[in-house]
């Protein structure tokens, strides 16, 4: 992988993270069509995704301290409910993460037709979220669960997780705002955990395999691309304008279909 490679897939990255189209599945797409060995370059993906992590961190800086500040008052307050929630919706995907990391990473080999498909499933579940009316509802520990269930099975390259989760969110009736900032809130430590893990095993050590640089390039460019993504996106799920990625989905998948059965 060289530098510009790095630097158009760490875009891809990190604009898609927030955006309900599947980073992961876009990330695939691109390492396909740039012919970079996907399964050489699990490192850049783990760096890509630990940009888009700070780049939350950096939008809701506040949101976070503001918990910690709370949590750290040792009494059930607002806050200290809202992590509880956080840690509820991380039970599906820690259980998939201990128990079935190599079988998840053998969904990252550049398929394109089962990228292609679940990008098309991406599509339907942001449609159903037009199924549903203006819910004030507010998010509950059983939501909070359910949710972290779609964000289990967004881990699925093609599935779109803030894709997956606002549209279960919404499905079950919590309100708009609300469920894009736990949305985004919901993935970090997960992710924080599952780079440290991928640093206490050793998976790291790939990296000269990649190279410093076009590591360094992915990361920055994701880390810029996350943060005008996720201002983006929280204004867009406020206004529920999530057809338009549907449509997308639907586009893409198709032709990642087709393209996978032709060649």
């Amino acid at each position: 992988m060289n530098w510009l490679e790095a630097l158009i897939l760490g875009i891809v990255q990190g604009l898609t993270e927030f955006l309900p189209v599947s980073s992961s599945g876009h990330l695939e797409l691109g390492k396909a069509i740039l012919g970079v060995n996907a399964e050489k370059s699990l490192v850049f993906t783990v760096v890509v995704h630990g940009a888009t992590v700070l780049s939350t961190i950096v939008i809701f800086y506040k949101d976070i301290l503001k918990l910690i500040k709370g949590l750290f008052a040792f009494k059930w307050n607002e806050e200290t409910a809202y992590v509880a929630k956080i840690f509820a919706s991380m039970i599906p995907v820690i259980i998939l993460g201990l128990f079935f990391k190599k079988e998840i990473e053998g969904f990252f080999t550049g398929n394109v037709l089962f990228v292609g498909s679940m990008l098309v499933v991406t599509s339907m579940m942001l449609m159903s979220t037009y199924l549903v009316g203006n819910n004030e509802r507010k998010i509950g520990f059983l939501d909070s669960f359910i949710i972290g269930i779609a964000q289990a099975v967004a881990v699925l390259p093609g599935i779109s997780r803030s894709g997956a989760t606002i549209s279960t969110g919404l499905l079950l009736g919590n309100k708009k705002a609300n469920i894009a900032r736990f949305s985004f809130l919901m993935v970090l430590i997960p992710i924080i955990g599952a780079n440290f893990k991928d640093f206490a095993d050793g998976s790291m050590s790939e990296v000269g395999g990649v190279g410093v640089l076009p590591l360094a390039v992915g990361f920055f460019a994701a880390f810029i691309s996350g943060l005008l993504a996720c201002k983006w996106m929280i204004g867009i799920v406020k206004k529920g304008n999530l057809f338009y990625f549907a449509i997308y989905c639907f586009i893409i998948g198709t032709i990642a279909i087709v393209y996978s059965l032709a060649f």
